[in-house]
């Protein structure tokens, strides 16, 4: 069954939640990307949940997120910044889970939301809320990456390519055959989710640049907003990996890896894997 909630993985603009320019660089909010989560979420009156779990500088982050949504004429925004596990099933947690209309997960770290999150009973209100209901959720950076249920956890974007540089662990598992990897193209992380591929050649790989997010609905279909670019990984016509057989630390080969970059309005699906690129004059969101 489809799922009836939406996605909005964003490619994000703060660093690992221990920088200062995490608090100043949310260059998204002042373009149309945060105005995107509003409509989706059902205009300025909807209910917004802002979680900072992955970030390190979790005041800062939420006061930005405050904010940009207020500019926008939104009143109605929470701050549930949830840093253990038992913080998962409190009530205060489930109670804002439960009447919220969208969630905001922020940058950071994305092992930290699947380390205090994954497999609670927060997590299984967002889940079942998102499978059941028009449930929005949205996340940057660590926020974005989390969606998946292959999840990089992390790895050395200038020693990709050689086997073991990339580090995967599960995600949320809010959306299916995608890993999702962001921060694309200023850090250079071709390789990364290259081997993300090499490791699991049945998934998609979408690299999500900054200022750029796309829309997924029915949990198949996506657009691209923002003002970068989608790179969309397709290794299903693999004629080589070598991956399985090499040692750690040796240069992997990939035979006949499919890219397909994608911009504004843009669009996707996953399960039969079908790009639909807007026509030029097509209106800027």
């Amino acid at each position: 069954m489809a799922a009836k909630g939406v996605l909005i993985p964003i490619g994000g603009n703060e660093d690992k939640g221990i920088e200062e320019s995490e608090s100043y660089t949310m260059d998204f909010i002042e373009d149309s990307i945060l105005s995107n989560v509003v409509k989706e979420a059902g205009g300025v009156d909807a209910k917004i949940v802002i979680i900072p779990t992955a970030s390190g500088i979790p005041k800062e982050v939420s006061n930005n997120y405050i904010k940009a949504f207020s500019q926008l004429g939104c009143t109605n925004l929470q701050v549930l910044d949830i840093r253990n596990r038992l913080q998962s099933s409190s009530k205060e947690t489930l109670q804002a889970l439960e009447t919220a209309d969208c969630l905001m997960f922020s940058g950071g770290n994305q092992s930290k939301i699947t380390k205090f999150i994954g497999g609670t009973e927060a997590h299984e209100i967002m889940a079942s809320r998102y499978r059941n209901e028009r449930f929005v959720i949205a996340g940057t950076s660590a926020g974005a990456m989390m969606m998946s249920e292959h999840m990089i956890a992390g790895g050395s974007s200038k020693e990709s390519l050689y086997k073991g540089a990339v580090h995967m662990s599960r995600g949320l598992g809010l959306v299916k055959g995608l890993v999702i990897d962001t921060h694309f193209i200023k850090r250079g992380r071709f390789g990364r989710l290259a081997e993300a591929m090499a490791i699991h050649p049945e998934l998609l790989g979408l690299g999500l640049a900054e200022d750029t997010g796309i829309i997924i609905e029915e949990g198949n279909r996506f657009k691209v907003i923002g003002s970068g670019m989608v790179l969309l990984f397709d290794p299903s016509k693999l004629t080589h990996n070598s991956h399985e057989i090499l040692p750690e630390g040796v240069p992997i080969s990939l035979g006949n890896l499919v890219i397909n970059i994608l911009a504004n309005n843009d669009e996707f699906t996953i399960d039969d894997r079908k790009v639909s690129i807007s026509a030029i004059d097509a209106e800027y969101i």
